[in-house]
Formats: C-alpha cells, structure tokens, sequence
C-alpha cells in the first residue's frame, strides 16, 4: 500500500486547519454581523385573540401567590382599541405592502414611525404578554421623572447585589450616581441596579405604584408593571403596542438616548473589588446599519421580547417584540429583518394605526396624528410628553456619568466619554479574506515542499554509469521499509 508522503501529509493538514477556520469565520459572521434571513419560520397564529386579556399561562412558578392571596384580575380590554381602527389579533398591514419577512418568531410586533406615531404594520398589537426586561424602558423613563438629579449618589447594598437574574455588579458599599445605575440598567440589563434605583426613589412598592401612573398618563391600558426589573410576577404584562408608546416617550427626553446608544462603560469599584468595563448587550446597536440602541429582554414564561430602534435617510423607526425566540437566528437579527421591511415601506403609505402621544387622545380617529416640534438637535420631540414635560426632568445628551460619583455628572471615567456613536466592530468579511489569502500562502508553499520532496527522491533520467548505463535506485523490500520511509 503506497503511503503519502511526509510534505503531502502535512499539506492535508494544512488544508484541515483552514477548513476548520474558515468555518469559524463563516459562523462568526452568522452571529456577529447582521444579513439578511435566509430561513421561512411559520408565525404564531395569533388570530383568534388568545391573548386578548392575558398572557399565555406561565411554566414556572414565578407567578405563585403566597397563600390565602389571589392573583391580580385582568386589565380591562378597551372598546374600541387603542391607536388602531378596530380590534385585530391578526395581522395589520397597509395596502400592496411587501412580504412581512420569513425569519419573525414572535407572537405579537409593530413597527412604528418614532417621530410621527405612524403604524406601519403590525401582528397582535393589543395583545398581553410577559415584557421580561424590556418594562426596563418604563422603569427608566419613571426614574427619570421621579429622580432628576442625575448627579445624586446611591449607595450599593449588598441586597441590591443578591437580586435574582442577571446583575451587572454593583456592590455593598459601592457609590453610584443615578445616572450611572440608570445606564448600567439598560446596557447590562440589571436587576441589582433596578433595585438600588427603586430603594433610592423611596422603596419597591412606591416605585412600582410610580411606573403604573407613569404607563396610565401614556394611554398604555395594557401595561401593568409588578417588578422594577421585569422579572415576571403575577398579573405583570404588556403589548407592543404599550412598549411603543413608553419608548416613544422616553426617546422624547433627552436624557434618555444615550442610556441605550453607549456601547461601553465602566462600573466603579467597591471595597477591594476594582473597577470594570461593561458592553451595551444589544446587538443591534454593534451590527445594524443605523442602529439607535433597543433593549433585550428574556424569562422562561416571557420567552424573548425585544425593543429597537434604527434610522435610514432621516426617517427613525422603531420595532417592539413580544413572544418570540431566539430560531431560526437571534431576536436582534429578527427586528432587523422587521426595520428592514419598514424602511421599504414608502413615506406616503397609509397608517394601519398611530401611537398616541398620552392618554388624553385616547378615543381619537386613529389615523390623525397630532404635529411633532423639531427641537434645537433637529430630532422630533412629543410636545405632550409626560417625561419632559417638568424643566428639571431633563439634562443634556451625553451627561451620564461612568466614573467615581462627582457634583458633576459628566462621563469621567467613561472609555469614550460623550460619545453616542456606534463603534465599528472587526469585519468579519475582512477577517474571511486574511484567513483566505493565508490559506492560499500555505498551499503554494505546500505544493512546493511537495515538488521539492519528489524531485530529490526521483533520479535524473539523463544521469548514467560509468560503463553508460542508466543509473538505477536499487530495489528495496516493503519489509525492510519502516512506515516513517515509505514513498
């Protein structure tokens, strides 16, 4: 049996290690970079109102009672709907419109105009579902209401740091300024932060009573909030169509943009503990062409739920998500799949619905939207908005602090202070082309090797004897050939 040669083995190794790292890359980019879907995924059949008045029932017992107490009643259903011109479980969208796309998960979305208010279609959109952390965006839209001074400091507690989910990593003794558990909030998506918020804004039960009023000015009849940090707990829901009206109202304060547009930060230390940097976790804001922040959000009785944003040729759009899962590819990638199909909606396509501005529209035609004023950063801003409504609720963008609390609150300590700008993270085309211009290096300098091997172990056809004769190799048995010197 002929075995390969040394040079020829190691050129199949080579050729091995570049397979295996070109897959990588390939699945790097599968990830990490968004592309458009490629997979058909059947939606869930929303259209006979299963969750009219309340969320499918939960597979956990996050939301059991203590005994000799009930849980919450339902909300009440409005009639006529919120926004939309009749009630609908199904799917909304307007005349001739493109193909919703194959890849959505989620029981129930809207895309949405940010600025105008204007429905560009939607799926279930008063349906009641678990928020999981997005109700994260109405506890911060509250806190920025009900604590002002961005500046105060809250010291950590070691309750804070033992809340259940996922923390970020405050600690007991550690001092944070308002500001900064606000943005730790919202880019790490943290309970313990939430916490330390709701102690500092005068207790859990308080803060919660807060969030509800804050919901109810909005017009969001399908909200009502049990956590500050969206862990779910009996008779806690929302829609989408709710979760565009609160990140309406927060996009409309200024202080509110840059908590979901930074992509890095830094948390202070406590006691011996250092300092350490923390990532925005929405990769929409990393990946997406246009990207404005959102926020993520998962339990196991909310499954994934997800908000974004993005802006394309001056237009901003937003898309809210409830229901969903991570298949056939992630939630980020999904609602860029949703974003996409809103931006190829035209500008002039009629409103399936609107987004009110507050509570005191309710009961308008859904199809008139009230003007939006341009202000000075030329961003559209909702004149009836509760969260700005108060000349102390607001401070200037980028005045979030990420360092050791100071009187003032400015990003010190911040990797990139001030800045809101998305980084531009490797391309992964660009790592596929060195792994490729590598991968061909090695098989020119393989055939070479080989080349080389073979032409030292062959004899010249033109070399002779001394008698004339052509020269020969003498034969040798495969029994005198150990396997490390067969040809």
């Amino acid at each position: 049996m002929t075995a390969y040669p040394r040079p020829l083995r190691f050129l199949s190794l080579l050729l091995v290690l570049l397979i295996v790292s070109t897959s990588v890359v390939l699945s790097a980019a599968a990830d990490g970079e968004y592309l458009p879907p490629s997979v058909s995924l059947s939606p869930p059949d929303t259209s006979g109102c299963p969750y009219a008045s309340l969320p499918v029932a939960p597979v956990d017992t996050s939301e059991a009672v203590a005994p000799g107490l009930t849980s919450p009643a339902p909300l009440p259903v409005p009639d006529p709907p919120v926004g939309v011109p009749a009630t609908s479980c199904g799917f909304l969208l307007p005349p001739d419109a493109t193909a919703i796309p194959s890849d959505i998960s989620a029981s129930a979305w809207v895309v949405a105009d940010l600025d105008s208010g204007k429905i560009l279609g939607a799926k279930d959109i008063h349906g009641r579902y678990r928020p999981a952390s997005t109700l994260k965006l109405l506890t911060a839209l509250t806190m920025l209401q009900t604590l002002p001074d961005l500046s105060q400091v809250v010291v950590g507690t070691d309750e804070d740091s033992r809340q259940e989910g996922s923390r970020v990593g405050i600690g007991e003794g550690g001092q944070y300024t308002v500001a900064q558990l606000l943005l730790f909030m919202m880019m790490g998506s943290g309970n313990d932060t939430a916490f330390a918020l709701a102690r500092a804004n005068g207790g859990f039960d308080k803060t919660v009573a807060d969030m509800n009023a804050v919901a109810a000015s909005l017009g969001a009849q399908d909200t009502r909030a049990v956590t500050v940090s969206g862990l779910d707990g009996p008779g806690q829901m929302t829609s989408v169509y709710d979760l565009g009206l609160i990140i309406r109202a927060a996009m409309a304060n200024p202080a509110f943009p840059p908590l979901i547009s930074t992509p890095y930060s830094q948390v202070p230390g406590f006691g011996s503990e250092p300092a350490f940097g923390i990532a925005n976790d929405n990769d929409l804001l990393l990946h997406y062409p246009g990207a404005l922040g959102g926020k993520t959000g998962f339990t196991d009785d909310a499954g994934n739920t997800y908000v974004g944003l993005a802006e394309r040729d001056g237009r901003r759009l937003l898309v809210t998500m409830l229901g969903g899962t991570q298949q056939p590819r992630r939630q980020w990638m999904q609602a860029g799949s949703l974003l996409d199909w809103g931006f190829s909606v035209a500008a002039g396509t009629p409103s399936v619905g609107r987004l009110i501005n507050s509570a005191s529209e309710i009961g308008a035609p859904a199809s008139q939207t009230p003007p939006v004023a341009a202000t000075d950063s030329g961003r559209a801003s909702m004149s009836a908005s509760p969260a700005a409504s108060e000349p102390g609720d607001t401070v200037p963008p980028g005045s979030f602090a990420v360092g050791t609390p100071t009187s003032d609150p400015g990003m010190a300590g911040s990797p990139n202070p001030g800045s809101t700008r998305n980084p531009q993270p490797p391309s992964t085309i660009s790592a596929l082309f060195w792994v490729i211009l590598v991968g061909v290096l090695v098989l020119v300098a393989g055939i070479g090797l080989v080349v080389f091997a073979r032409r030292r172990s062959e004899p010249a056809l033109d070399e002779t004897d001394a008698n004339g004769t052509e020269a020969t190799l003498p034969e040798v048995s495969n029994k005198d050939q150990s396997p490390d010197h067969r040809a």
